[in-house]
């Protein structure tokens, strides 16, 4: 009997797939009517061929994921999401650690079991991390060969060429010194990048004081005659702007200036009133409300154009609202010109202030250099400008960036006229608020007495710049949220682009500075203070000296640091490594009459500033 049931249950076994075969349906099955009865039984659309734990692992292995992963020898605390993508067939890892946060994203074909991005650090939260091509400036700018044609050009137009190894050319070669960190930016190696850019600053800074203490210029002077570096100047003026009107874009920045314009045009202050995609949180239960979307997704998926509370379909621009009200009124010209489309698209009005903002600092330096020092110094200046691949790299990014030196270079121009100094010294700070540093050297030039004067026309720009505040019905609470939205925000924000931040990964190798970072804090304040009164009397080149030293002294203490901030300082810098005369630090007297008093220079030498 035993026997007999062992052999039923063989049998029922091998008979089980049979059966299966059977009646598995691989085509529709009709009945004698016609009618669908079955239909076989279609596979998953892109169905997944890795595991969770596969494309996990994958990413861990990445070689760049590994080496990141290696500074955290600690692994308690680790959480990982992987999430399966059947539109585009592929994985996305995170993986979180602690206070650390998000420290790697990874990308992996599922069908080929590659990782094809891998994110790690500051890569993660910051896209401008990691090395998109062209995504400051546009290809153009960022190509090796235009960006070493103008770096060549900047050198033999301005070196001596008869003495290869004097200061004034190691002048020249570490103000383009930033271009290997910008190498490295452009390549998404972020940590090799910031330190390389702090070089050029330290110099900067010591050869302002060492200048502006001493008083005295470069012995040094340029090969080239004024009208051959002013005709390259002009050449390079129009090359700059075909580079920018054809081969550059308008990142956030430049389009916060347009947005700004267009606030302000239609009586409304910009601060708290720019396109966002969520509202802020509301109510006692901090409620964020998502506004309606009004445009298509972004390749990351992001929706940025949404029904604002104006009732206008805008592209968002949430953290645009974060500068002074100069940096807004700005762009007015180029918005009653152009007007907006209300969206992020090319941005004529932007590209038009960028554009008119170059050309004012030439302008400017050529006025400032042939006032103090002639037609050569002139040429020099204005032929440094439109050379230095900096400044081109700010015009082709379409950024503010060229708004607060402007002012500053014609308030140089104007040194004379207390007023004239002191209304634009303001407007120059309430751009970007960095040159505010310099007003107390500003107030006490010439000679470290407190000039009431300029301080009536810092104080009548400012209340001009701050005047679109009345068409808020409340102007005072209007000017808190200029206060919360701009300095208080600034100061707080966390960044990757300087070495004072980088304790926010909490991985070994990367150590926490932000004592460091206050400790520079408090001296660049303090000789800011220190410079006004010292030396008692100043010549206006110690004057640019300083001013050059107390900006670059104020971007080394920056938590947030770009590119496009090394032109703050350049004009003035400029101004102390090219002017040829050896000045005495004895100012002129009478004050309005500077460039008619020779005997405060060397006779030695010409005198030029």
């Amino acid at each position: 009997m035993a026997r007999r049931l062992a052999l039923i249950v063989i049998c029922t076994l091998a008979l089980v797939p049979a059966a299966r075969a059977a009646t598995t349906v691989t085509a529709p099955v009709y009945d004698g009517k016609g009618r669908l009865i079955q239909t076989p039984l279609a596979p998953a659309p892109n169905a997944a061929h890795l595991t969770s734990a596969r494309a996990l692992s994958l990413v861990e292995k990445d070689p760049k994921v590994a080496a990141w992963l290696s500074r955290y020898p600690e692994k308690k605390g680790l959480v990982h999401e992987e999430m399966y993508d059947p539109k585009t067939a592929s994985w996305t890892v995170k993986i979180w650690l602690g206070k650390a946060g998000e420290i790697v994203e990874g990308t992996v074909d599922d069908a080929s079991a590659v990782v094809t991005q891998a994110w790690t650090g500051p890569q993660v939260a910051w896209k401008m991390a990691r090395g998109y091509k062209g995504a400051f400036g546009g290809a153009k700018i960022n190509s090796p060969w235009v960006w070493g044609v103008f770096c060549l050009v900047f050198l033999i137009g301005l070196a001596d060429l008869r003495r290869p190894f004097s200061v004034r050319n190691l002048d020249l070669v570490m103000l383009l010194s930033p271009t290997a960190s910008l190498w490295y930016f452009n390549h998404g190696d972020v940590f090799t990048a910031v330190p390389l850019f702090y070089p050029a600053l330290i110099w900067v800074v010591l050869r302002g004081v060492w200048i502006g203490v001493t008083g005295r210029g470069s012995p040094s002077r340029s090969v080239w005659p004024a009208w051959v570096l002013l005709a390259v100047a002009v050449f390079l003026g129009g090359f700059r702007i075909g580079l920018n009107v054809q081969a550059s874009n308008v990142i956030d920045v430049g389009y916060s200036g347009v947005i700004g314009a267009e606030r302000i045009a239609h009586e409304q202050a910009p601060w708290g009133n720019f396109p966002i995609e969520q509202t802020a949180p509301q109510g006692p239960n901090r409620v964020v409300t998502t506004l309606k979307a009004c445009g298509p997704a972004d390749a990351a998926g992001e929706i940025r154009e949404r029904i604002q509370t104006n009732g206008r379909c805008e592209s968002a621009n949430p953290q645009g609202d974060t500068y002074g009200p100069v940096a807004y009124e700005s762009y007015l010209p180029g918005y009653l010109l152009f007007g907006w489309s209300a969206k992020w698209d090319s941005l004529p009005a932007a590209h038009f202030t960028s554009i008119a903002f170059d050309v004012l600092c030439m302008l400017g330096l050529w006025l400032v250099g042939r006032r103090f020092g002639g037609a050569q110094l002139g040429a020099a200046l204005t032929f440094a400008w439109a050379a230095y691949p900096f400044t081109q790299y700010a015009s082709s990014s379409n950024t503010n960036d060229a708004l607060l030196p402007c002012f500053l270079i014609w308030g140089f121009w104007l040194l004379s006229s207390p007023v004239s100094r002191g209304a634009l010294c303001a407007l120059s700070g309430l751009t970007k608020f960095a040159s505010l540093i310099v007003a107390p050297l500003w107030l006490t030039y010439p000679d470290r007495r407190i000039s009431w004067r300029f301080i009536a026309g810092f104080a009548a720009a400012t209340l001009a710049a701050f005047s679109g505040v009345l068409f808020e019905p409340r102007p005072l609470h209007e000017l808190r949220v200029f206060w919360d939205r701009t300095i208080r925000w600034q100061v707080g924000r966390d960044a990757p682009w300087s070495l004072w931040d980088w304790g926010q990964y909490y991985a070994r190798g990367l150590p926490n500075l932000r004592i460091v970072q206050h400790a520079l804090q408090g001296l660049l304040v303090l000789g800011a203070l220190v410079v006004a009164f010292v030396p008692r009397q100043k010549s206006p080149l110690q004057l640019a000296a300083l001013t050059a030293a107390l900006l670059a002294g104020f971007e080394l203490c920056l938590t947030y640091w770009l590119y496009t901030y090394i032109p703050w300082f350049f004009p003035f810098a400029a101004i102390a490594v090219l002017a040829p005369a050896a000045v005495l630090a004895r100012a002129p007297a009478p004050a309005d009459e500077l460039e008619l008093e020779p005997q405060q220079f060397d006779p030695s030498r010409p005198a030029v500033v």
